[in-house]
């Protein structure tokens, strides 16, 4: 229930905020051309409060995922009237104020105005992340090096071992763990060539990608992100780690001749042991100490051994502007690039449609999201969200402000505007595909909760 609760109000703090921000491109610049707005909503159905100020009603509605932009003569279905036509309720032909009544130069940028928008927030929400905020680890690794690698894994079966530096993944050079993510996440269930440095020299290697993969276990490549060994912050009373004598301040330099460094990798490796011995080496008061020997248990449908981590210790390294500005504009490419890329893929079916991501499995993530420490995971799940926002509503579907820019355009070839009878049919077909779609990105999210996946013994 506390899970539900906490993704429900992140899902909505975002979407709303997301949408409301992409609106009030399309109100700024309907305003600026002249363009009666009738209505700024945040939410739909029944108004709850408001202010109306000259024809714009400002207004509050009763639920609060998104919000709408209503301008006069938008819509296909408006009527036009003459202005003398006693009990109009459409658009006015000759209505100055009219959206169609503006040229279609003006309408289409009303119609960009919207996902610009979007871009805009990506950009100046990473823009200030990275210039006064900036989490890094204090002694964080420079090089995406694998801390351990899951047996018969993905990576396992390329050829990968522990302590692997990634110099080329796909068709990215020296990547980042985000830039190996995101290459994984367009290329599920395909091939790819990776190039790792071993012991000082390349070895050049293949990965058949699984069809999904998580941050945290990237098909089996378990990132080193620290340097040091795991501190012990508190041992739990009655656990293996309290009857192996382990102690508050100690710190584990190795697990069976393996140099952990994250709770992360330690955990992985313990599963897959099903509960065999461990052979610690522990730092204790400056001295190495050991072997100590620990047997893990089941602890919370997991092998643990029953002690709370000292947390990864994370310093403010804010950039300077122009570096900021610079590491804001390469992650709205990078981010933009990599969702153009897997819609290309999902079309061309390289990738399987279900692994779009919909309004339950983005509650999840918020959710998720909203519960982790710092500040990174936030600002990086709004700066994707504005992307997708922006970029889908750029595709040339009606309904969406692509569909209208491409209309624009095509009436803007034939000179004249295409008939309202074919607009209205286009837009009906799309609803009832978007409908459809939408429902399948819904059902496809909820089979994938927890309480559909199997649960293995």
């Amino acid at each position: 229930m506390h899970d539900f609760l906490v993704s429900s109000v992140a899902f909505i703090v975002l979407i709303g905020i997301m949408v409301a921000v992409h609106e009030f491109g399309h109100f700024a610049v309907a305003k600026l051309c002249g363009v009666r707005v009738e209505a700024f909503s945040v939410g739909f159905g029944p108004r709850l409060f408001g202010i109306k100020r000259g024809d714009t009603d400002y207004k509050v509605c009763l639920l609060p995922i998104g919000g709408y932009v209503k301008m006069t003569g938008e819509n296909p279905g408006d009527v036009a009237l003459s202005a003398d036509a006693e009990g109009a309720t459409g658009a006015v032909a000759d209505d100055p104020g009219s959206f169609m009544a503006h040229p279609r130069w003006q309408r289409m940028l009303i119609g960009l105005a919207g996902p610009a928008a979007n871009f805009v927030l990506a950009f100046v929400a990473m823009a200030f992340y990275f210039g006064w905020i900036n989490e890094v680890p204090a002694h964080d690794v420079k090089t995406s090096t694998v801390e351990w690698v899951v047996p018969d894994s993905a990576a396992a079966q390329a050829g990968i071992v522990p302590g692997d530096t990634l110099a080329r993944f796909d068709t990215v050079s020296n990547p980042t763990w985000d830039q190996v993510f995101g290459a994984m996440s367009i290329n599920s269930s395909q091939t790819v060539p990776v190039t790792v440095v071993r012991d000082g020299r390349e070895v050049a290697l293949s990965m058949h990608l699984p069809a999904e993969v998580s941050g945290d276990d990237l098909a089996g490549m378990l990132p080193q992100y620290m340097t040091g060994p795991i501190g012990i912050q508190a041992i739990s009373p009655d656990t293996p780690a309290a009857r192996a004598g382990l102690k508050g301040g100690d710190a584990i330099v190795s697990v069976d001749g393996h140099p952990f460094h994250t709770v992360t990798s330690l955990l992985a490796y313990m599963q897959e042991g099903q509960g065999k011995p461990l052979s610690l080496m522990v730092l204790r008061n400056g001295a190495t100490i050991g072997p100590i020997v620990a047997t893990p248990a089941k602890l919370d449908a997991g092998w643990k051994l029953g002690f709370l981590a000292v947390p990864p210790r994370i310093r403010n390294a804010p950039m300077p502007l122009a570096e900021a500005i610079g590491k804001s504009g390469q992650f709205c490419a990078d981010g933009s690039m990599l969702i153009v890329q897997m819609l290309e893929r999902i079309v061309m079916h390289k990738v399987p449609a279900n692994q779009l991501t919909g309004p339950v499995g983005i509650a999840r993530v918020a959710g998720d999201v909203a519960e982790t420490k710092g500040w990174y995971s936030k600002f990086y799940l709004a700066g994707e969200i504005s992307l997708n926002l922006g970029i889908v509503n750029l595709m040339p579907f009606p309904i969406l402000d692509g569909g209208l820019i491409l209309l624009l355009l095509i009436e803007s070839g034939l000179r004249h505007d295409i008939s309202m009878n074919v607009k209205e049919r286009l837009y009906q077909a799309a609803f009832v595909v978007l409908v459809t779609f939408l429902v399948f990105i819904i059902f496809n999210d909820v089979t994938k909760l927890p309480v559909f996946s199997r649960v293995k013994p």
